[in-house]
């Protein structure tokens, strides 16, 4: 069966605010498509992308939002990851001491002892060879699997890495929270065509970006357009291709809420 991530009308502040940030997001997305949501900078992009995986700093204040038929905000963020959602991160923290081998392993391990109590997790040798599969068809450096996750790594290794346990983790439905940020042409390329490669009938998308760029890649089936708390334009890749040429002072004039 498809996995469907459906947000309707929803409102979310961060906690302890008095203003919402987003103000009735309303996005349905199926597992096997790819989304490009763009806008300027503080029109919720970000916000939405942390409310999605549970991140405890905001506050739902209305709307509802089900993956799969069920309740996503009655879900702990580990839960949802299980479930089958995945989020690239805009900056990706270091964990000293631990491996990008080990982490993944014990987050496949945690999702085999959901969904089976009993599961003893996955042999070694067993996740090496996926591993080292999953590494090299990623075209990952495979001494990354030795490397603390993220300390000491190049903005372009981070978001390889995220990419990397995108392809061990196989999510239904990932969430690429401004993936392009500090990459360079050629990192954007690569880590591109990575996420390219894992989009398809198993994995849908929702990639989050200021710019074309990384649409040049990435190519989405529908384009987004976030302003003010809310989705506001919605079309297909031409609409990205439209912000790139007008920028967005168009869609501030037409939909900027008039002076009091």
């Amino acid at each position: 069966m498809t996995a469907e991530l459906q947000i309707r009308n929803l409102h979310a502040r961060v906690e302890g605010e008095e203003e919402n940030i987003l103000r009735g997001v309303n996005l349905t997305i199926r597992q096997g498509e790819v989304h490009a949501l763009m806008g300027p900078n503080g029109s919720g992009k970000s916000t939405l992308a942390n409310v999605l995986l549970g991140n405890p700093t905001y506050e739902i204040t209305d709307g509802e939002i089900l993956f799969g038929g069920q309740d996503l905000l009655e879900m702990e963020a580990d839960e949802r990851s299980r479930a089958g959602l995945f989020l690239a991160f805009q900056y990706p923290v270091a964990i000293p001491g631990v491996t990008l081998a080990n982490f993944l392993r014990h987050a496949i391990n945690a999702r085999l002892k959901a969904e089976d109590p009993d599961s003893k997790g996955m042999p070694i040798p067993q996740f090496t060879r996926l591993l080292r599969e999953k590494m090299t068809s990623m075209g990952v450096d495979h001494s990354f699997a030795g490397r603390y996750l993220n300390e000491g790594f190049s903005g372009g290794e981070k978001k390889r890495a995220e990419v990397l346990q995108m392809a061990v983790l196989e999510p239904k439905i990932a969430v690429l929270d401004e993936t392009d940020s500090g990459l360079d042409i050629d990192a954007l390329r690569i880590v591109a065509e990575g996420v390219t490669k894992l989009t398809g009938p198993n994995m849908g998308a929702l990639v989050i970006t200021h710019y074309q760029r990384m649409l040049n890649y990435i190519k989405p089936d529908y384009v987004h357009v976030m302003f003010s708390g809310q989705i506001v334009e919605s079309g297909g890749p031409e609409l990205a291709l439209q912000l790139e040429e007008h920028g967005y002072e168009w869609i501030r004039q037409k939909y900027a809420a008039p002076e009091a």
